[in-house]
């Protein structure tokens, strides 16, 4: 039998599509409170992979991945989505749509796991409404897509940014486990 252990920490994420004019700074202040100070931003990127949003939020969107650098239990994913929806409906156009689409997920060693409030065959139910997907595997020293993933999540400026993520999970991890060993 298996020993039942706590998991490792990850870092938290979060993938930003909204429109030009909006102040994403704003919603970074809201969820360093939870989150920490400390981000590593992507470049904002035109977001041009699908039509999907523009019917809500118009056209001409930009794409921003956001790192939060405080290691965090796996399991706060699902307060991180609900967080990040009531932050998404404070935030509304004129005509009752968003003004930003907010992405939580979790990098650890070996994935990036995104959360979501929709069901698929591909996601496994977490808590709370909350499902879970695996988006990018880890192997031979680089993230890969599967089957589902995103196409904005395959991009090389994607993968490249996931990779630097990684390395900052590795450090604090390295940290914790020395921090730990010292209190012995």
């Amino acid at each position: 039998m298996a020993e039942i252990k706590n998991p490792p920490k990850v870092l938290p994420i979060v993938g930003l599509i909204f429109v030009q004019e909006f102040d994403v700074e704003a919603v970074l202040r809201e969820l360093q409170h939870d989150l920490g100070d400390d981000i590593v931003k992507s470049d904002i990127l035109r977001f041009i992979h699908t039509h999907y949003y523009e019917k809500e939020m118009g056209s001409n969107l930009l794409r921003q991945w956001c790192i939060f650098t405080r290691l965090i239990m796996p399991d706060m994913l699902i307060q991180l989505k609900h967080k990040s929806n009531s932050i998404e409906k404070h935030h509304l156009n004129d005509r009752g749509g968003r003004k930003i689409n907010i992405d939580p997920g979790v990098i650890s060693l070996s994935n990036l796991v995104l959360a979501s409030a929709k069901n698929y065959s591909h996601r496994i139910y977490l808590s709370n409404g909350i499902y879970g997907e695996v988006t990018l595997v880890y192997e031979n020293k680089t993230f890969k897509p599967l089957a589902w993933t995103y196409p904005d999540y395959r991009e090389k400026v994607a993968i490249e940014f996931f990779k630097k993520a990684r390395d900052i999970v590795k450090q604090k991890l390295g940290e914790a486990h020395l921090s730990s060993r010292e209190e012995e």
